[in-house]
């Protein structure tokens, strides 16, 4: 009998969640371990494949599951490999060839890989709000800003596998210095991490300001999301300042492809009352006539853990 289950893994910049997943797309368990402890890709690998076959082994589906897909920050579909990935400390100096070791790892199961904002995009496609949408732009915001651009219904890979790093696209010339050593990157101000890191700049230049976030040690991202719905002046001020930023990039991610929307996916994600009114102004201002109010801003339907479990469970099915 043909397996009838596939392995879905999203590998973070702070965790890596795994899942059992059926051929109706349903997510039968799961697990999660710290993507970011280890230095050595070769620990983090054989701790990953053990927390695999421990899942699988719960679930009594030993000899059932067919293959492993895997989403993971700059993968490549094309080699198998996650290369100089500055949010991830085992591969930010290297390549490392990711799936060849995982299978190695798990038996020879075979094992496939693509961008994490990619696999969020699969999902999305097949399950979420972007199911039916043809030609749609996935950003995920979470320690970085991914993306996965879909074109006709098929995800744009490029020449080399590493298409669509809009994450890394200047949005002020000699900004903030980021992980893959550029500078201005929109990771730097959209992410989770960019938005603390605008907080902790305002209030140190801003010392007149009141504000609940000066009650925090070291402020997060969720830090500035409760203060904002608490009502907090300064924090409703950063998210309007974060999504601006983020509606001027967009109105450049339009001209390339036109899409039919962009779809919004990860923890930022979740102050979307403090992010859409400002992202859907500033993405107006900065497109041409033949786009504005056009192009539709929409947020991920379903569960984080669950849209890129599914988009890269998907990747397995036609393992072999």
């Amino acid at each position: 009998m043909e397996k009838p289950y596939v392995l879905g893994i999203d590998v973070g910049g702070q965790t890596a969640k795994c899942g059992i997943v059926n051929a109706n797309g349903e997510v039968l368990a799961q697990t999660i371990l710290p993507s970011n402890e280890q230095r050595d890709a070769s620990v983090f690998i054989s701790d990953l494949a053990a927390t695999l076959k421990k899942l699988i082994s719960d679930a009594k589906l030993e000899q059932q599951v067919r293959g492993i897909g895997v989403g993971a920050p700059n993968a490549n579909y094309y080699t198998g490999e996650i290369k100089f990935a500055p949010n991830l400390t085992w591969a930010r100096e290297a390549s490392v060839p990711f799936a060849r070791m995982l299978s190695e790892q798990m038996d020879g199961l075979p094992v496939a890989i693509t961008n994490d904002a990619n696999a969020a995009a699969m999902g999305e496609k097949a399950y979420g709000v972007a199911k039916g949408i043809r030609d749609f732009i996935m950003i995920t915001l979470g320690t970085g800003v991914g993306s996965g651009i879909v074109i006709g219904g098929n995800l744009v890979y490029g020449s080399d596998g590493f298409a669509g790093e809009l994450g890394h696209t200047c949005v002020e010339k000699d900004g903030r210095l980021c992980g893959c050593g550029l500078r201005g990157c929109l990771e730097t101000y959209a992410s989770a991490v960019g938005v603390a890191r605008t907080a902790r700049e305002w209030l140190e230049a801003r010392p007149e300001a009141s504000s609940l976030l000066r009650l925090k040690a070291d402020v997060s991202s969720k830090d500035v999301y409760e203060a904002a719905k608490a009502g907090d002046k300064l924090a409703l001020e950063i998210f309007d300042y974060t999504g601006r930023i983020l509606g001027a990039k967009f109105a450049d991610f339009v001209a390339f492809s036109s899409p039919e929307a962009i779809v919004l996916f990860g923890g930022l994600a979740r102050a979307r009352e403090f992010l859409y009114g400002p992202i859907v102004e500033a993405m107006n201002a900065h497109v041409l006539p033949i786009w504005k109010d056009k192009v539709k801003i929409l947020f991920s339907s379903l569960k984080e853990s669950d849209a890129a479990i599914l988009g890269a469970s998907s990747l397995a099915w036609d393992l072999k």
